[in-house]
């Protein structure tokens, strides 16, 4: 057995992947390492199926590669499923990138899989070093490609591309030749075609030098997470402001990479700095660091908040009963009995005197709002009740408010106004039920 094909059987062993009842999808572009990849994994069992998707970028070319990928797996009696990509799918890296991977979930689900391997070797890995270190990647970033990540597997990473293409003609393949692979536009064939031969002027072995540097990254970066897991609520401001700079750019960089965001030190800089300019804020503020989320930081807590349209929500209160509400229920019942327990603050519950109203509406807030809070004499602005509970500033048009006119009556979860308290006897129970996502 080739010593290629004996790397990747003793890959499939190690994670298992031969004995699984469910097929093995193969990512095939038609290109030379995923043909050498599928040509290996056929030699090693029968259940597999070709998976490929058909970028349309290139007119009547992937066109051929398509029908070119169909022929080969017709003739290796190998299962192949393709689909074609709308030509309106922006011609990015980043695009095709996102469209191939939700390609292959797809597929997953249909096959019944949880295996697809992907052609990754040791050259893309040392390229995509080179392109994370352009952008100022940390030390994950410098851990390169993973050799496994859900259901993703990468049989080649330890394999030279070199090594793939004499696989390729000693076993008399013939792979696509993608005529964009050429153009230097895209970065990842500027560092292929620009880049690595400039770094093996330096040294021969400069491929197996970056990919030594990743493999050093990996361990290191087991380390620190070893550690990192000791730590107790680290995002606690109080708590994370008390650490060193260096942990505290480390923890930011977490919280990058938890969210898949790309990250560079410039990123990174402005989170730390923005998150020393709020730590004192009651109600926190926040900060863009993407088309999807923020940054927030307040006295109490630093974290990453998914961007979303503020509410802008009312309905009036006909009758008693279920009011349909953002993400939830909204309940008002008569009550005629002094319960056993009266609900706390925090809760999303109360019993209220509402004889007095007649005309009441649940809405998010509006300018000019102001409430009695319980057990206070006078009113005050909702603006400022708001900032004393300490509400952060991402919820403040997301909660559903119990109101009259401009007089809020109930915050949930924080209190009720004492125009409402029961005296004697409550007339309503009012509940809000929140909708797990």
């Amino acid at each position: 057995m080739e010593e290629i094909t004996e790397k990747v059987k003793t890959f499939l062993e190690k994670n298992q992947l031969l004995k699984k009842d469910a097929p093995i999808l193969v990512a095939f572009s038609g290109g030379f390492d995923s043909m050498c990849l599928l040509d290996i994994v056929k030699k090693l069992t029968d259940n597999v199926v070709a998976i490929h998707l058909n970028h349309n970028w290139r007119g009547e070319e992937s066109d051929n590669e398509e029908r070119n990928c169909r022929f080969f797996c017709k003739n290796k009696n190998i299962e192949f499923y393709s689909e074609k990509l709308s030509s309106d799918i922006k011609k990015t890296e980043t695009a095709a990138r996102e469209a191939r991977y939700d390609f292959f979930e797809k597929c997953a689900l249909r096959f019944n899989s949880k295996i697809i391997l992907t052609a990754h070797n040791a050259n893309d890995n040392a390229e995509t070093l080179i392109y994370r270190i352009s952008k100022g990647t940390g030390l994950k970033g410098l851990c390169g490609i993973a050799e496994n990540r859900g259901i993703f597997y990468r049989p080649l990473l330890n394999i030279k591309r070199e090594e793939i293409e004499a696989y390729c003609a000693k076993n008399n393949l013939t792979p696509n030749c993608d005529s964009s692979n050429t153009n230097t536009k895209y970065k990842r064939n500027l560092i292929r075609k620009n880049i690595l031969p400039q770094m093996e002027k330096i040294t021969t072995s400069a491929i197996d030098m970056i990919n030594s540097l990743s493999e050093n990254a990996k361990i290191d970066y087991e380390i620190i997470e070893e550690y990192l897991k000791t730590l107790k609520n680290p995002y606690k401001t109080k708590n994370f402001l008390n650490y060193s700079s260096a942990l505290q750019t480390r923890l930011i960089y977490e919280l990058f990479e938890k969210n898949k965001l790309e990250i560079d030190k410039g990123k990174v800089l402005r989170a730390q700095k923005f998150i020393e300019e709020n730590k004192t804020s009651k109600s926190g503020k926040t900060l863009s660091v993407s088309d999807k989320f923020y940054l927030f930081a307040s006295e109490k807590e630093i974290k990453f908040i998914e961007k979303t349209n503020n509410l802008n929500f009312e309905a009036k209160i006909i009758k008693e009963g279920e009011y349909n509400i953002p993400n939830g229920k909204f309940y008002i019942e008569k009550c005629n009995h002094t319960p056993d327990r009266f609900p706390k603050d925090k809760e999303l519950k109360a019993y209220v005197n509402l004889s007095k109203y007649d005309n009441l509406i649940i809405r998010t807030r509006k300018e000019g709002d102001i409430i009695k809070p319980l057990g206070v004499n006078g009113k005050q602005k909702l603006k400022k009740y708001l900032n004393e509970k300490k509400v952060p500033s991402y919820l403040k048009d997301k909660i559903i408010f119990l109101a009259q006119d401009d007089e809020i009556l109930w915050a949930p979860g924080l209190g009720i106004s004492d125009n409402i308290k029961v005296v004697t006897s409550p007339t309503h129970m009012i509940k809000l039920v929140i909708e797990e996502k």
